[in-house]
């Protein structure tokens, strides 16, 4: 083909792509003016401009189009269709913007598109970019809203190519920033306008003016940097750093250095704009894993310390949130995120966030978001116990360590706890919590202590899981023979940290262990009254091994017991953990008050003995046989100190006797030597004869009998009051209170029938035909003897009141000798008979 014939095909060539872009553009603007679904609208207008793109800009330059024609006028045709080409591309863009400022993330495309193929005209595409622009930063003046959400990338692309080798580029780049930034700021103003102006920090610098900003922004990413990071709103900052950062891992090797520079430059003063932080510190990991160059590997690891600065508690999340073990890049992100001293307090305090969370806890614990690391179990705490090794030996870090010290040592003795605990361990030993509390005492002067742990063996131990309250006390004692400098602090922090008390019981039991060794080491007793509050508190804690410790170090200041100023606070939160449900701590309970008891000073004894003997009645009656023994037992010891104050305890005793007399027929030794002992102690507290009944070989119906007559003849008016309580054992479970129950409540309502109504006697005949179905065949003869004894005491019953006096008064005076109204032999008493018991001494009583 002649050189003549190929430029007329390539002419030809132009009028197909004038045609063309005049097809193209009715189309689009037939859609632009159509009902069509916005989104569906913008999506099916951008294919057909990227075709026209790929069309417009694929045509040979000005110069070559002008060698096509033959003469002055052919080439002057030649240009005019060109440049016809090039304005119909351009008007179509125009009109779209004009109809809406959304539509500029065309440019964004366009950007995008001409860097992907070199061939295309860019100083071209960047001069149809910089009219747009200029013509949308007019308009938007008069706009009320505006909804441009692609300034943030278009500004990253933009911002490289104002660094392009080629000075026409550069200078159409500059151009377009500054349009675009004109929008941004009009865009940020608009917003700010709605809440209070001056708290916007989005204005360009007094320093720059904005008339001169092209030239400024030519080759000068610092001034890009500072001009964007303080126009730009969040959202658009984000898309710009995010937008810079993707070029890190580009090809063009020039491009990504310029990004890095540019994106080190605006993280420097406005990363606090930034708000995909999660997302960027994951990109980079998965970008570091992929062998990225030296260069870009130092680039990413400064971006992380970046986003640190103002993001510290996002960037150490994300950075938590991988698999333990960490791997070398994660451990390389974790120096980054630590190598600036400003930040180590808020990467310690949000590490120590984590640290409160529990390894295999069920995952949100901590945030609400769904953790990606672990599909069912939070592993954070673990990962945060490894970074802490990685970051608490770092020089920038030595000052926070030591203004976090008491933090971090709870912290990793309650990490240590949960890992020696996890269910999840299998072949998998997740133990860095140990490694962590090492590395912190040698950061913190402490080797010795270190050392001495070593000797003890607590590290190779420690993971045992039950070690750990050992190992707890090991830690604190050994930390105290060292007078590690740090106690004030720690103590302070304790005592914080037990009155706003911890999240998980098991925290309390760590706490109290290390609190109280600590404060025998350096405080003679009794404690400080702050301190000591802190144990009245825990004797009634929710966890019994923490009620429990605190019990026995209030056990052990008994020799000091009369210097402490709330003593009565004390005794009296003793006494309120004998409603425990675990059992132990009600026996350490009761130990405790005994041994305080014999300290105690006579005038403040005597002034709580009727609500402590209170307290023992409830107990008496307890499931556990040797609890009632020792409250039984701890009965009698009240009333033998206080034989001085007698008078004050009569009530309590009164209220006692019931249980006492019934626990005689306890199957367990224990408590019936208990209640024959305190029996003996209340006889002589009621001013009554010995009762020498209560031998080895009692008969327990003559024992009834004779602490039934002392009743009536001491405190007859009480008789009423016991029989009421014992209506109560009836119900019991056990059979031998049931049985002792009957007994008991036929002799005293006997010897008090003349105290009786006529309701009362039904009462008791209703309570005794419930037991006439017992399962036990001597509770029902019981039942059904005593049933006969209230039928008789009912019919001598008198409706008249002054007969009635007149029979209470005779009752007084008038004593008759009877016989035992049972002939009841216990199943223990396996020398006694009917035949003795009818030949036994007969009593006086009041009928």
């Amino acid at each position: 083909m002649t050189r003549k014939g190929h430029a007329e095909r390539k002419a030809n060539s132009l009028w197909d792509t004038y045609t063309s872009i005049l097809n193209y553009q009715a189309i689009i603007l037939s859609i632009n003016s159509s009902f069509v679904d916005p989104l569906l609208q913008f999506e099916t207008q951008l294919s057909i401009i990227e075709s026209s793109f790929k069309m417009v800009f694929a045509i040979p330059s000005l110069d070559k189009v002008q060698e096509m024609g033959d003469d002055q006028n052919e080439r002057l045709d030649l240009e005019e269709l060109y440049q016809s080409i090039l304005n119909i591309f351009e008007d179509t863009l125009l009109i779209l913007v004009s109809k809406d400022l959304y539509k500029l993330q065309i440019l964004k495309e366009m950007a995008v598109w001409m860097n992907q193929d070199r061939s295309y005209m860019q100083k071209r595409v960047m001069v149809i970019i910089t009219r747009v622009l200029n013509f949308a930063s007019k308009k938007v003046k008069g706009y009320t809203s505006v909804d441009a959400p692609c300034l943030g990338v278009l500004a990253a692309e933009l911002s490289l190519l104002c660094s392009n080798t080629d000075q026409t580029i550069t200078q159409q780049a500059a151009f377009g920033m500054y349009h675009l930034l004109c929008i941004a700021k009009c865009q940020n103003d608009l917003n700010t306008s709605k809440f209070d102006r001056s708290t916007s920090h989005c204005l360009l610098p007094p320093s720059l003016d904005i008339e001169f900003l092209p030239n400024i922004l030519q080759g000068d990413q610092s001034k890009i940097a500072q001009s964007v990071g303080q126009i730009l709103v969040p959202s658009l900052m984000t898309d710009f750093v995010w937008s810079l950062f993707m070029r890190l891992s580009a090809p063009d090797q020039v491009m990504a250095k310029e990004a890095a520079t540019l994106l080190k430059l605006i993280l420097e003063f406005h990363s606090r704009k930034v708000t995909m932080v999660s997302k960027i510190v994951s990109a980079i990991y998965q970008q570091l894993c992929n062998n990225s160059t030296h260069i870009m590997k130092q680039a990413m690891l400064r971006v992380i310390t970046l986003l640190t600065r103002t993001s510290p508690k996002k960037v150490i999340f994300q950075l938590m949130d991988y698999p333990v073990p960490a791997d070398n890049t994660l451990i390389l992100m974790w120096q980054a995120a630590g190598s600036e001293s400003s930040v180590a307090p808020y990467v310690l305090k949000t590490i120590l966030l984590i640290l409160k969370g529990k390894p295999g806890e069920m995952q949100d614990s901590l945030t609400d978001k769904k953790r990606s690391s672990l599909d069912a179990t939070n592993m954070m705490p673990v990962a945060a116990s490894q970074a802490l090794c990685t970051l608490l030996p770092t020089g920038s870090y030595k000052k926070a360590v030591a203004q976090f010290f008491p933090q971090l040592l709870m912290a990793l003795m309650f990490q240590i706890f949960y890992s020696s605990n996890m269910e999840l361990q299998t072949e998998d030993n997740f133990f860095y919590a140990q490694d962590a509390l090492r590395v912190l005492l040698n950061c913190s002067g402490l080797q010795q202590v270190d050392i001495t742990l070593k000797k003890r063996n607590f590290w190779n131990q420690v993971s045992r899981v039950l070690f750990y309250l050992h190992g707890t006390y090991l830690v604190a004692k050994t930390l105290g023979e060292y007078n590690f400098p740090q106690f004030p602090e720690t103590l302070q922090y304790l005592y914080k940290l037990s009155v706003e008390g911890p999240r998980r019981s098991e925290d309390s039991v760590i706490t109290v262990i290390f609190l109280t060794e600590l404060l025998n080491k350096f405080f003679k007793d009794p404690f400080p009254e702050e301190f000591l509050g802190l144990f009245k508190n825990w004797v009634n804690d929710s966890n019994p091994a923490v009620s429990k410790l605190s019990l026995q170090k209030i056990s052990s200041m008994a020799s000091v017991i009369n210097e402490i100023k709330d003593v009565s606070g004390l005794l009296i939160s003793i006494m309120d953990a004998f409603s425990s449900k675990d059992k132990t701590v009600v026996i350490r309970a009761l130990f405790t008050l005994r041994r305080l008891l014999n300290k105690l000073d006579r005038v403040t004894y005597s002034s709580l003995c009727t609500r402590i003997a209170s307290s023992y009645c409830p107990l008496m009656d307890h499931n556990d046989a040797g609890i009632r023994s020792m409250a039984i037992r701890h009965f009698g010891e009240l009333l033998r100190d206080m034989n001085q104050y007698t008078w004050m305890l009569s009530a309590v005793v009164l209220e006692a006797l019931v249980p006492l007399i019934l626990f005689l027929e306890d199957t367990d030794k224990r408590v019936v030597t208990s209640c024959k002992h305190t029996l003996e102690i209340c006889a002589s507290a009621l001013k009554w004869p010995a009762l020498h009944l209560l031998v080895e070989n009692y008969n327990f119906e003559l024992v009834v009998l004779n602490i039934c007559n002392n009743i009536f003849i001491s405190h007859g008016s009480y008789i009423t009051d016991l029989i009421s309580d014992c209506l109560g054992f009836l119900r019991s479970s056990r059979v031998y209170l049931r049985r002792a129950s009957i007994i008991l409540i036929g002799y005293l309502a006997t010897l008090g029938s003349h105290l009786l109504l006529r309701d009362d006697i039904e009462v008791l005949l209703e309570a005794i035909d419930r037991v006439f179905l017992d399962e036990d065949l001597a509770v029902r003869e019981l039942a059904r003897k005593t049933h006969e004894f209230f039928r008789k005491i009912s019919h001598k019953m008198t409706s008249s009141i002054i007969k009635q006096s007149f029979r209470r008064l005779f009752n007084f005076i008038y004593i008759k000798k009877v016989k035992p109204l049972y002939n009841y032999v216990s199943p223990d008493e396996e020398t006694a008979s009917i035949k003795d018991m009818k030949e036994t001494e007969t009593y006086d009583y009041v009928l």
